[in-house]
């Protein structure tokens, strides 16, 4: 059943990035249908996250509900033939249940994995992480947010005690004095967030950009601080250098919220600015001034983004920022703290709930007896039957055909988007069974025994969480092709063959409902939020507690507004104070050498969205997107003897990855940049280094050792 529609469309949100842009969607009519389309995406100017603004993923996003381009039956791979090829949906999921327990059977409940995505509703999360404890017994379960902002997220349980991408709405931004923003390039993965800070300078604010290119978005800056890749660590405890040695410091705000200072203050100050400039490249000068602008201002935020957080040492360099913003007050007050920006779709409503290694729903943690008890009261089984934590997502990935033999995966393409990626595809090759729920027939995929077609955004209704903590409301705009289920349903079914006939219900507001018991009290309270509410106040951010607000008025209590600002009257912790945590600089995973001299960084382009197995699929975007390339400054380039356009490829330790060369001065000339949504030649992460972050297992995506080589004359020496 669709939801009611105006004559605007059904209003829903984009199923790309994490701002989750507002936009009404209606059905295709007239020449439209004629040419094959499904549905045409209309201004919802009224939704204040994008006030109607899409960039073209946004605008395009209903391309890939055409059957044209996405799956619409279940397909199972034949013994015959070796090939995927049509079946019934009863055989795929009979095929799947016999896959699972028969590897469960043979080889204990972990010998199964589950691997979910960043883009799922918070509903289908909620149910992954249920399914996989509760039906399969496994501990063996994690998600490709893990790639997101895992070090973020640990990090900002260490100094404030909870995790919220933002802790503040995005409104707040263009108010502040000044903003760090560090290893993001909105104008190019969240154009619509872009409007932000072109107010923030409007309004007489001031913008500092630190990243290695010159990017969009480093065009927009009053200061573009351009370090060494994977150097992030070293210019943030530089800059808090200078704000002690210059008697910035807020110490009336140091003594009454903040531990630890004295011990993060000495881990500073070994790391002056001249040694500083050694290490990342970025001159004395600009540090100072970095330093005035972001003091001078009565308030201010840090922003970072997967440049400082995908490093080997992410969780100290996002520690290192949270300290300066810590050091100098701008944290537990108005217009003023830390923030991540979130990157998928339910990047951050995805972590909440269950689908992750370490966690239970209302990001609870695995390990905490009362915790346990609590989940496993809501889903009615004993606490000592839920397994403990398992490993992290490459963890998990690398276990693959090892000691994890079967792979039950939803809406993830690891094969394009996991480091050292031609490792981790002959990993999933050697799985005695891998079944994939997708939209598409992804490069994962491809390489299953059984793939089942499911349901997209527009087809479904379901809450995500943006960046902001908001949690919103997708709403079903349109029917399924035939013979396309959703995920619900798949588990539900799945549970119901592997012995479960209930606990696991296919209709998204009642599996909403018991999400918010799973999550009350805990640090993602969701239990007071409900579809009504969400529909009629535009999201609402958590937590959000179902106790009522009395405001001192017994005999008239009022729903728990939500809570669009944290922090401002306590921390997360104990005792109400946000820790520093001293951090010391240390080098990536991976340093150059004489074999392998220049540094590779990877990113996003703003036609292209994650590992592209959905963008890929769209006409006007491959054309504005066609294919990887290889960015290095004229500088190299002239070394190399490369021209514009030459085909040339990134080698490291691991592999190798090609594309034709843009030369460019917006990038350092001891760098070459990556964007990393194509498989095949092209696929940058095979040459990427899963070097893991100790605290959040992040692999270090942001930087390795390569070398660059013409395709066609070989390698190409890099004087020193």
């Amino acid at each position: 059943m669709r939801d009611e529609t105006s004559g605007a469309g059904t209003p829903t949100h984009c199923p790309y990035c994490a701002l989750q842009c507002g936009m009404n969607l209606r059905a295709a009519t007239g020449a439209e249908a004629a040419a094959g389309a499904v549905a045409e995406v209309v201004e919802r100017a009224d939704f204040p996250v994008n006030r109607g603004a899409l960039c073209g993923k946004g605008r395009t996003a209903p391309a890939v509900l055409s059957s044209r381009v996405r799956l619409t039956e279940p397909l199972v791979r034949s013994h015959a033939t070796g090939r995927l090829e049509s079946a019934t949906w009863e055989e795929a999921l009979r095929t799947i249940a016999d896959g699972l327990s028969g590897v469960r059977a043979a080889h204990g409940a972990d010998a199964v994995g589950v691997f979910g995505g960043g883009g799922l509703t918070n509903e289908k999360a909620y149910t992954l992480g249920k399914f996989a404890r509760v039906v399969l017994g496994t501990s063996q379960i994690d998600y490709n947010g893990r790639f997101c902002m895992s070090s973020a997220a640990a990090a900002h349980h260490r100094a404030f005690g909870l995790d919220r991408g933002l802790p503040f709405p995005l409104e707040d931004v263009p108010r502040t004095g000044c903003v760090i923003l560090v290893g993001s390039n909105p104008a190019e993965t969240m154009p619509p967030a872009v409007r932000y800070l072109t107010e923030l300078k409007e309004n007489g604010g001031r913008l500092i950009v630190v990243d290695p290119r010159r990017t969009r978005t480093a065009e927009l800056a009053d200061l573009h601080l351009a370090p060494r890749p994977g150097t992030d660590l070293a210019l943030a405890l530089g800059l808090l250098h200078l704000v002690v040695a210059e008697g910035r410091a807020d110490e009336e705000f140091i003594a009454a919220r903040t531990t630890g200072w004295a011990e993060a203050r000495s881990a500073a100050m070994a790391h002056w600015p001249e040694l500083v400039e050694r290490i990342t490249g970025v001159g004395v000068p600009q540090l100072r001034e970095a330093v005035r602008l972001f003091c001078d201002a009565p308030t201010g935020m840090v922003l970072t983004a997967r440049g400082p957080e995908q490093q080997s040492k992410g969780t100290d360099t996002v520690s290192a920022w949270i300290n300066l913003c810590l050091a100098t007050g701008r944290a537990g007050r108005p217009l003023s703290g830390y923030g991540c920006l979130t990157g998928q779709g339910n990047g951050q409503g995805g972590r909440e709930h269950g689908q992750k290694a370490d966690q239970l729903p209302g990001y609870r943690r695995l390990d905490d007896p009362a915790a346990r008890a609590h989940v496993a009261g809501v889903w009615g089984v004993p606490p000592e039957s839920l397994p403990g934590p398992g490993r992290s997502a490459y963890e998990l990935l690398d276990a693959l055909g090892g000691d994890v033999r079967a792979l039950l995966l939803m809406g993830s393409n690891p094969v394009v988007s996991a480091p050292r990626a031609a490792h981790v595809e002959e990993r999933i090759r050697s799985l005695d069974f891998l079944a994939v729920a997708d939209v598409v027939l992804s490069e994962t995929a491809a390489l299953a025994d059984v793939v089942l077609p499911v349901t997209q955004w527009a087809e479904e209704t379901g809450t995500t969480t943006n960046l902001e903590g908001r949690v919103l409301l997708r709403r079903r705009a349109l029917d399924p092709p035939p013979g396309v289920r959703s995920d619900l349903a798949v588990l539900h079914a799945l549970a119901g063959l592997l012995g479960h006939e209930k606990g696991f219900p296919t209709d998204p507001e009642e599996v909403f409902g018991e999400l918010r018991r799973a999550s009350a009290g805990g640090p993602a309270d969701y239990s007071g939020i409900t579809y009504r509410r969400i529909a009629a106040e535009d999201g609402v951010f958590w937590p959000c507690p179902e106790d009522p607000v009395t405001d001192g008025d017994e005999d008239a209590p009022t729903p728990h507004p939500g809570t669009p600002r944290l922090f401002l009257d306590r921390f997360a912790t104990p005792d109400g104070r946000a820790r520093f945590v001293p951090v010391t600089h240390r080098p990536a995973g991976e340093e150059p050498d004489a074999a392998y001299p220049v540094l590779l960084t990877t990113g996003r382009v703003v036609a292209q969205y994650q590992s592209g197995a959905q963008t890929r699929r769209v006409e006007e975007l491959n054309a504005a997107a066609p294919g990887p390339f290889v960015e290095l400054h004229p500088r190299l380039a002239e070394r190399l003897g490369v021209a514009e356009g030459e085909p040339v490829a990134v080698v490291s330790r691991r592999g190798r990855a090609e594309g034709p060369a843009r030369i460019t001065r917006s990038i350092r000339p001891d760098t070459v940049f990556m964007p990393f949504h194509w498989p095949g030649a092209g696929r940058v992460n095979t040459v990427t280094n899963p070097a893991l972050d100790p605290t959040s297992r992040m692999p270090e995506f942001k930087v390795c050792a390569v070398r660059v080589e013409r395709v066609a004359g070989g390698p190409v020496a890099v004087p020193a």
